[in-house]
């Protein structure tokens, strides 16, 4: 029987991410999750193993590998449930920068980033995804983005009725104001929940990442921001608000209606 919940609790993993290490990191990630014990979802940033384009030189890994298992193992332990992206090879040769979401029973969803960051060479390293996905957890939809997605407002609608909106990111510090202006866009237009998890710190290849973990309402009121430095916080979401909102505020039934018809490269 699927538990319904109103209320959810999630751990915002600020994390300063070790550069092509993804043993490092998967330690280190356990010790910062450790300082929100209780969270229903604990969400990690994105490319959380490496850094972003960190897998240079690191083995493949799959959806058997070890940081998909040691997900499924915090995820157990903790019972809650954890998501954030990784490389992940889906075919020989084929990487793909993917967003995981584990259950503390096993279950498990992907979504593949759809809007490589061209700009920064991310295109010419790994597969585009081709379909959005919401995963079904307590009750709550909950959309799966990745970083430069958020650019993208077309993929991002809510034609999917969902009430949370997830972003995980290696977004940089010198456009931090687009990511925070973006993601209080995303949730206003969505009239849901928008959660952006993003890495903290200076990476391999002396890029400097602002933070900036936010939580923005569906009203577009801040529920919570960090600032720069490595941070865990917790945040919590209500549906009955939500709910609510959205019947007094019926906005979304007279959204424009039309369908993406390119496919990615």
């Amino acid at each position: 029987m699927v538990q319904h919940r109103d209320e959810i609790d999630l751990a915002l993993i600020q994390a300063d991410l070790f550069w092509q290490d993804p043993e490092s990191n998967r330690a280190h990630l356990a010790r910062l999750m450790d300082r929100q014990p209780g969270c229903d979802l604990y969400v990690l940033p994105e490319t959380f193993t490496t850094g972003f384009l960190g897998d240079i030189g690191q083995p493949a890994e799959d959806m058997d590998g070890p940081s998909v298992q040691w997900m499924q193992e915090q995820a157990r332990a903790r019972r809650a449930a954890l998501c954030g992206s990784l490389v992940i090879e889906s075919e020989p040769g084929q990487r793909r920068n993917r967003m995981v979401f584990v259950t503390p029973e096993g279950s498990r969803w992907f979504y593949d980033k759809r809007h490589r960051f061209a700009y920064g060479g991310e295109d010419e390293r790994y597969v585009a995804g081709e379909r959005p996905t919401v995963v079904e957890w307590l009750g709550w939809r909950i959309d799966l983005q990745v970083c430069y997605d958020l650019r993208f407002p077309v993929w991002c609608r809510n034609d999917r009725d969902f009430d949370l909106q997830l972003y995980v990111a290696n977004w940089p510090a010198p456009r931090a104001d687009h990511w925070r202006s973006l993601l209080k866009a995303r949730a206003i237009e969505n009239q849901a929940y928008v959660v952006g998890v993003n890495r903290s710190g200076v990476d391999g290849n002396d890029i400097p990442y602002p933070g900036c973990s936010v939580a923005w309402s569906m009203e577009g009121q801040l529920l919570l921001e960090l600032g720069a430095p490595e941070n865990v916080a917790r945040v919590r979401l209500q549906r009955s608000p939500l709910r609510d909102y959205r019947r007094q505020f019926a906005f979304l039934g007279d959204a424009d209606r039309f369908s993406l018809t390119d496919q990615p490269d």
